[in-house]
């Protein structure tokens, strides 16, 4: 069982995540690739949203794939070209996690990723005992 830490001692995470999380001995770890908006079919998804809701989507294909739910997230890095994506980046998190276990995040706001059809992209890690 993956165990979260919010120790009361420092100031509670300023959004829908956990401040860490403990992976237990003998679990499975799975480290995904960031993943961008691109559709099962292969072409780009247009607009913020599009793309937002196409990474989830992949990163939930890639973790039944591997026989885990989001349930299973142990950290999310979500990295972002527009910081005026922040509240959408957020709201497609929400709408994706649905009632999932928040997994530790990171958020950054960089000025490119690889490719300018890219507005999000993210990575993360999982395990399941």
């Amino acid at each position: 069982m993956l165990k979260a830490f919010n120790p009361k001692t420092i100031a509670p995470p300023q959004g829908k995540y956990q401040m860490a999380i403990e992976i237990p001995a003998g679990a499975r770890t799975l480290h995904i690739s960031g993943q961008v908006g691109v559709l099962p079919d292969g072409k780009m998804a247009q607009g913020f949203d599009a793309q937002a809701d196409a990474v989830w989507s992949n990163l939930k294909a890639i973790l039944a794939d591997a026989g885990m739910t989001f349930d299973d997230l142990v950290k999310v890095t979500i990295i972002l070209v527009d910081k005026a994506h922040i509240g959408p980046s957020r709201d497609a998190r929400e709408r994706n996690l649905g009632s999932a276990r928040r997994p530790a995040s990171t958020l950054l706001v960089i000025p490119a990723l690889a490719s300018p059809d890219y507005l999000i992209e993210i990575e993360a890690v999982a395990a399941k005992a």
